[in-house]
């Protein structure tokens, strides 16, 4: 009788356990690592000092969009952006700031090098250029927002 009461307390906790932890999957709990940055909104960009600059790519003209994604150890920043022809590649996103948050937000630039050549515009879809780059949980202890910052805009993702 004390191993078929054994059994029966197991399974009941691992259901328990299981019921849990489907809540936080749906949004539900804080804690979900799912859920710790939320959509990415637009916000504006103070123009770049020339001497600042530190690396000779030009940012992407628009940055359409930015997810970051939960991995362990960190997370992926994904960022989609928009350069004014085709042809642009060796996409970075390069931390501001030696990667450290500034009033809670870590900040990167979305830099692009343009075509050895002129090339055609072409649609939106055929220029879009896409890029990421893994931020350790160190890295995003204290961070409350992602920002990626193109030459016409930026995309912000907040906790």
């Amino acid at each position: 009788m004390g191993r078929r009461r054994a059994i029966t307390l197991g399974v009941a906790l691992f259901a328990g356990l299981a019921l849990s932890l489907g809540g936080c999957v749906q949004g539900l709990g804080r804690l979900n690592p799912l859920n710790w940055f939320g959509q990415a909104e637009e916000v504006t960009v103070d123009a770049v000092e020339a001497e600042t600059v530190r690396d000779p790519r030009p940012l992407v003209e628009r940055v359409v969009a930015l997810e970051i994604a939960r991995r362990p150890g960190g997370a992926i920043v994904t960022a989609r952006g928009l350069p004014p022809t085709q042809g642009w590649w060796a996409a970075e996103l390069v931390p501001l700031g030696d990667e450290l948050p500034v009033a809670g937000t870590l900040a990167y630039e979305f830099r692009i090098a343009p075509p050895p050549v002129a090339k055609r515009v072409g649609p939106p879809r055929s220029r879009e250029v896409v890029v990421a780059r893994f931020v350790s949980d160190e890295k995003l202890e204290g961070v409350r927002a992602i920002q990626v910052r193109g030459r016409t805009n930026a995309l912000v993702a907040r906790r």
